[in-house]
């Protein structure tokens, strides 16, 4: 008889029997198990994961590496700094030594200082900047450097009228020591039309001060002038500062002073390769009145001097020639002789007058 019969009446084999009993006590091979708790975590958060197209032949994904963001930033700037100075060193000098060329210019000066400009870092002036390690650096150029205040009525003039005369009178100081020509040696006929042509005394100087230039009739009492046989002027800058004030003078006349000092970059005419530099500068107070023509006799359009004073350094020792004559070389040796002088402390008084013979001041710097 078999090992067993099936419902269906058909007999098994001893060995399938032994089989089937193996296969209910362990389990057959394709049944489906239950899945472990790691399993079921596994596919929980690949589910989660947003799907990735596949990945190219030859690309690669490299992993993100941590921020560093101070570190760079730090090394950018570095890199900057670097390229500017190498770039252009000269302005990073100026820029510590506060003589930055394209800064602006100081605020107009509307009151006499009470202290002295600080002092400058030492550096040499040059053909491109010849203002350079001076306070006048920073200064207005020409006729922008000299304040004029805002005009009111005086003694006999209206605030109209004293507006003409004010710009009139910055006209002078222009054409005296600002005007191309003059600074070259040109006599300076458009200052001299402003000036009161009745007045003896001032008439009596411009008559003999260009012909026989002396202590008492020099023209650089009003006029500044250099010699173009030996001073060439570098550049077409003058460095200027200063104020215009105003009030009421004898019989009503609307008297101006005019306090502005005057920087003159020169250097030898033939100077070739020696490119040395010297600043005259020359400080000037005039007190000028525009007189009441029923009063005085005098010339619509014109002033009478009153005063006139100046102090200069850099501009020449020695007999007067009707010219600054700075000194270079070995020459500025027997200029440091004088008195020591800081030109540009514009809160003293002038010191230098039409009848003075003080000898030449030694600046202190330039």
């Amino acid at each position: 008889m078999g090992a067993g019969t099936e419902p269906d009446g058909s007999s098994r084999s001893d060995e399938e029997w032994e089989r089937f009993l193996r296969e209910s006590v362990a389990g057959a091979a394709n049944s489906p198990k239950e899945p472990s708790a790691r399993a079921r975590d596994v596919a929980k958060r690949l589910r989660a994961e947003p799907v990735r197209g596949p990945e190219g032949w030859r690309s690669y994904t490299p992993a993100r590496p941590k921020r560093r963001t101070g570190w760079y930033v730090v090394g950018l700037l570095a890199s900057l700094a670097l390229l500017v100075v190498a770039l252009a060193p000269g302005r990073i000098v100026n820029l510590f030594a506060g003589d930055d060329p394209d800064s602006p210019p100081l605020a107009a000066e509307t009151a006499r200082p009470t202290q002295v400009p600080p002092a400058e870092a030492a550096q040499r002036p040059t053909m491109e900047e010849p203002f350079r390690g001076s306070p006048a650096a920073s200064w207005a150029s020409g006729a922008a450097g000299i304040t004029v205040p805002k005009a009111g009525a005086v003694g006999w003039m209206s605030a109209a009228e004293v507006e003409r005369a004010l710009a009139r009178s910055r006209d002078f100081l222009v054409a005296s020591g600002l005007d191309r020509g003059v600074l070259q040696g040109e006599r300076p006929e458009k200052a001299i039309a402003l000036i009161n042509p009745h007045q003896k005394d001032v008439q009596d100087l411009l008559k003999t001060a260009f012909r026989t230039p002396s202590e008492r009739n020099d023209p650089l009492l009003l006029f500044s002038r250099f010699q173009p046989s030996r001073t060439r002027l570098v550049g077409d800058v003058v460095k200027t500062r200063g104020r215009l004030t105003y009030r009421e003078g004898e019989r009503g006349a609307l008297q101006v002073t005019a306090d502005v000092t005057f920087v003159y970059p020169v250097t030898r005419p033939d100077a070739g390769g020696d490119d040395e530099i010297v600043r005259t500068i020359v400080r000037r107070e005039l007190v000028l009145s525009w007189d009441d023509p029923d009063k005085v006799i005098t010339e619509p359009g014109t002033f009478s001097i009153v005063s006139y004073k100046y102090d200069m350094t850099n501009g020449g020792c020695g007999a007067p020639t009707g010219y600054f004559t700075p000194p270079f070389g070995t020459d500025r040796r027997a200029d440091e002789a004088g008195p020591e002088v800081d030109p540009y402390d514009r809160s003293a008084p002038v010191g230098r007058g039409e009848s003075s013979g003080d000898g030449c001041g030694r600046a202190t710097r330039s």
